[in-house]
């Protein structure tokens, strides 16, 4: 249980991270939602179990953060736990290929997927300290872990989101912060309603399919398992590793995945 405790969720107005806040939030935690888009975090917060606080924030600008933080703080009296959720989520470019990928885009993707963890991270840690332990989770994704042609900026970014988690696990382990991440498979959300475009125009069997069928089709040929991945599935294991039941579990990354990456490993 996660009560009483107050975990700061970035990205947390729809998708993975409204998922996460509503299991931590049935749990007992008391959330606070960062994200761009004010009005759904507001939403979302308003629906959850226990009280909740939403403030609009881009989690990539540091002087915003601080002050979102801050706010947090002051209302609920400290914080316990960070989810670093926020992200693009999806290619950059036109077609996602490198070659159609500007050097802005790339810098974009790595700022929502990369530097916005450390960002939110730096401006949460001397209140995690404050109650001397704490837990981190990071949402990376399998790609990267695998590689993905198609997103070489978010794999790039990702991978860097894994390495982070190590590092940051070692360097807080005195303070009895713990430092994990997740890495989601396949997971039916907006930026897959936006990769299927591109699947239905170079894969000639989704021609006809809408863009939920695209990715059924793809669990059925990718997933070992042969099911999807839901935002429940990674709403529990980050509440579990935010959790005492964790209190020995850093530094690591968990792949909720059906089996993707031990495919890819063959």
């Amino acid at each position: 249980m996660l009560t009483d405790k107050v975990a700061l969720i970035t990205g947390g107005a729809r998708g993975i991270g409204a998922a996460i806040a509503r299991a931590m939030a049935g749990q007992g935690a008391r959330v606070a939602l960062l994200d761009r888009d004010g009005p759904e975090a507001e939403k979302t917060a308003a629906g959850l179990p226990t009280p909740g606080l939403a403030l609009a924030c881009d989690v990539a600008i540091e002087s915003d953060v601080g002050a979102a933080v801050s706010v947090v703080v002051e209302r609920f009296g400290g914080l316990d736990i960070l989810v670093n959720n926020a992200g693009v989520g999806h290619p950059v470019g036109s077609s996602g290929r490198l070659e159609d990928t500007s050097v802005a885009a790339w810098d974009e993707q790595l700022t929502q997927d990369l530097r916005t963890a450390f960002v939110v991270t730096k401006a949460a840690v001397p209140h995690l300290k404050a109650r001397g332990r704490g837990a981190i989770v990071n949402i990376a994704s399998i790609t990267g872990l695998v590689g993905a042609p198609g997103m070489p900026a978010q794999a790039a970014a990702k991978a860097g989101m894994i390495s982070l988690t190590k590092s940051l696990a070692l360097y807080f382990a005195p303070h009895d912060i713990r430092v994990n991440a997740i890495c989601p498979g396949l997971v039916w959300s907006r930026p897959w309603e936006r990769l299927t475009a591109g699947l239905k125009q170079r894969v000639p069997e989704f021609a006809d399919l809408d863009a939920r069928g695209v990715f059924l089709e793809v669990v059925k040929r990718t997933v070992p398992l042969g099911r999807e991945q839901t935002l429940e599935d990674i709403a529990h294991l980050a509440t579990f590793l935010a959790g005492d039941a964790a209190r020995n579990i850093t530094g690591q990354w968990i792949s909720v995945d059906g089996g993707i990456t031990l495919r890819q490993a063959q």
